[in-house]
C-alpha cells in the first residue's frame, strides 16, 4: 500500500466527517461561523495526525526505508536519499558519489517510488508535507459539505409531502 494512502486517507476521512457535520449543524440554524470552525477543527486535526500521533515519522521511514531498498537493488550503496526535512517534503534528496549518468538515472528512479514527488541531488525543497495535508483536509471537508447540503435539501424537499 502507498505511504501516501495511508498518510492522507485518515485527513480526508475527517475532513469528510466535519464537514457532513459542521455542514448539518450550519444549515440547520442557518450559521455560516460552525463551517469556519469546522474547517479548523479539520486542520487542526491534520496538524495533530502529522506529527504528535506520529503520521509523518511513518510516513518519512517507509518512504526512505523503500529508496534505500532501490538503491541496494541497483547497487548503489555509495548513494544515499532522505527525504527534504525542515519543512518535511516529499521530496529526496539524493547525496553521494555518482557519475553523471548515475545521477540522471537515479532521478528517474528514485522518482518514482511511492509517496515521492520528485527526487533532487540539490538541497531544494517543495511543498511542506504538513499544508498538503491540510489541503487534503479542506478538500475532504467540502465534500462534506456538499453531503450535508444534498441531505438538507431532500429533507426540504419531503418536507413539503405531509399527508
Amino acid at each position: 500500500m502507498s505511504p501516501l494512502w495511508t498518510y492522507f486517507w485518515p485527513v480526508f476521512a475527517l475532513g469528510i466527517a466535519l464537514g457532513l457535520v459542521g455542514g448539518m449543524i450550519g444549515f440547520r440554524i442557518k450559521r455560516r461561523w460552525i463551517w469556519a470552525l469546522a474547517v479548523l477543527l479539520a486542520i487542526g486535526g491534520a496538524a495533530l495526525w502529522h506529527d504528535p500521533i506520529g503520521a509523518a515519522d511513518r510516513f518519512t521511514r517507509s518512504v526512505e526505508a523503500t529508496a534505500r531498498d532501490s538503491l541496494v537493488s541497483y547497487e548503489m550503496t555509495q548513494v544515499t536519499a532522505r527525504l527534504h526535512k525542515a519543512p518535511l517534503t516529499r521530496r529526496l534528496m539524493l547525496s553521494g558519489q555518482a557519475d553523471d549518468f548515475q545521477r540522471s538515472e537515479l532521478v528517474q528512479i528514485l522518482g518514482e517510488v511511492p509517496g515521492v514527488s520528485g527526487a533532487t541531488w540539490s538541497q531544494s525543497g517543495g511543498m511542506p508535507l504538513l499544508l498538503e495535508a491540510a489541503i487534503v483536509a479542506v478538500v475532504g471537508f467540502l465534500a462534506g459539505l456538499i453531503l450535508a447540503y444534498v441531505i438538507t435539501l431532500r429533507r426540504r424537499y419531503n418536507a413539503q409531502w405531509r399527508w
